[in-house]
């Protein structure tokens, strides 16, 4: 495969460091819900609102960093997003939980469908772009699931919350992995 210096690939893998660290921020979220089910609301907001802002810094710099003309406007939209979340979840910590598993649900969906569209960018520059169709469908099922059933009980909802952070953390992992193997084959 040849690869151009400044094609979105070249790009991402170069930046590998960042998506692994969107991964890792994911599994500690996950980990962390996982371990104080009994969260009262207004900590699980907080708790949510830093893992949206972490991950969308981490997703816009991805985006910006390398310079040119190279379609990451995917990785843009996430990162907004998830900054944009995260201000309203912290702007207004005592939401109702109807009203925050909404959020939830539909920053999840968002972020899904734009990872897919992301994956179907980059079908035709690397192999197995199937990590992060495979991300943007947990997010997308689980957006929806949480957005039709939002007056589940909080604990039954953190557990949900966790395991799809985790779940997504581990997939963005295994890409930026992937991604750090394709660096060392540019070199």
């Amino acid at each position: 495969m040849i690869v151009e210096p400044l094609s979105v690939v070249h790009l991402l893998a170069r930046t590998w460091w960042l998506a692994l660290l969107r991964g890792l921020a994911a599994i500690l979220f996950g980990a962390l819900v996982l371990l104080w089910p009994q969260l009262t609301l207004v900590s699980l907001v907080i708790l949510y609102a830093v893992y949206a802002l972490s991950d969308g810094m981490f997703a816009l710099a991805e985006a910006l960093r390398g310079g040119g003309l190279i379609p990451r406007w995917w990785l843009v939209v996430i990162g907004a997003g998830n900054l944009l979340t995260a201000a309203a979840a912290l702007a207004w910590p005592a939401l109702t939980a109807i009203l925050l598993i909404i959020l939830i649900g539909a920053s999840a969906v968002t972020r899904g469908l734009f990872e897919i569209v992301g994956a179907v960018h980059l079908r035709k520059v690397i192999d197995n772009e199937w990590t992060l169709v495979a991300s943007g469908t947990i997010s997308v099922l689980f957006g929806i699931g949480v957005m039709l059933a939002p007056r589940a009980g909080a604990v039954a909802l953190a557990w949900l919350i966790g395991l799809w952070a985790i779940a997504l953390g581990l997939l963005i992992v295994v890409l930026a992995l992937r991604l750090r193997r394709l660096r060392q084959a540019l070199r």
